[in-house]
């Protein structure tokens, strides 16, 4: 069940939010130091760690989920979010550099088919980050942040789940060591708890992060692409979505 977006947007304005967005942002740019002339894609909830790519990727954008709910992003400038269902994303194939998952894998219903859509708009090479509650955590635990709401993986499951659907694990990491709470002094000493977890604890990291290649070869036995056309909403435009028509293709083992 997808967390509402409105609760997301108000964790984030926290004082944990902030610490927690500071922290694996600076994970992702480790993991993604170069993204120039690149297009990229967040899926779920990925506007708190987007923006840091803007001024380097060549395209920005942002999918949110229907049963998530919708905000405009960035403020103050045009918006770059599209309201999409995750199993029926509005782009076309092989339009994609990067992809980033987050909040979306543990809470989506649909995850066979989301993993699939970012296969298909995914180039050819192209590379996907995922970033998912991490089991043995203490986040996972509790629900009083986004990171304990839905399914937690352990970072052998999501690696299986990612082979299974045709990519290929290259990278895994993880993040946020400190406690999940409010306390001015744990939030301040972040920086450290992130050093030590990194080093002495790995497999206690609040988040688990995989990096994974697009397979461009399916296992044998599996269907061709078909060609399918499909209604998609457009880019948000003052609150509202627009609706065309574009003709997609899935991709092996497609729906």
């Amino acid at each position: 069940m997808w967390t509402d977006v409105i609760d997301l947007r108000d964790f984030y304005a926290t004082s944990l939010g902030q610490a927690v967005s500071r922290m694996l942002r600076r994970r992702l740019r480790e993991m993604w130091p170069d993204v120039h002339g690149q297009r990229m894609l967040g899926l779920g909830y990925a506007v708190p760690y987007l923006r840091p790519f803007m001024d380097d990727a060549d395209r920005v954008i942002a999918a949110m989920p229907p049963a998530q709910g919708v905000l405009p992003w960035p403020s103050g400038g045009p918006n770059r979010v599209l309201l999409a269902d995750e199993a029926e994303l509005p782009l076309p194939d092989l339009s994609m550099d990067r992809v980033l998952l987050i909040h979306a894998v543990e809470q989506t219903e649909q995850l066979r088919q989301m993993l699939r859509e970012a296969w298909r708009v995914l180039a050819a090479g192209g590379r996907m980050i995922v970033v998912v509650p991490n089991r043995r955590s203490l986040w996972a635990q509790l629900d009083r942040t986004p990171f304990g709401q839905g399914s937690p993986y352990s970072a052998g499951q999501l690696s299986r789940l990612l082979r299974d659907s045709l990519f290929t694990p290259v990278v895994t990491t993880g993040a946020l060591f400190m406690p999940p709470s409010q306390s001015r002094m744990l939030i301040a000493s972040a920086p450290a708890w992130e050093k030590l977890g990194a080093r002495w604890f790995p497999s206690l990291a609040g988040v688990v992060m995989i990096e994974a290649v697009k397979q461009i070869y399916a296992p044998s036995g599996l269907a061709e692409p078909a060609r399918v056309r499909r209604k998609a909403p457009a880019l948000l435009s003052d609150g509202h979505s627009r609706r065309s028509t574009i003709s997609a293709e899935k991709p092996p083992g497609g729906r």
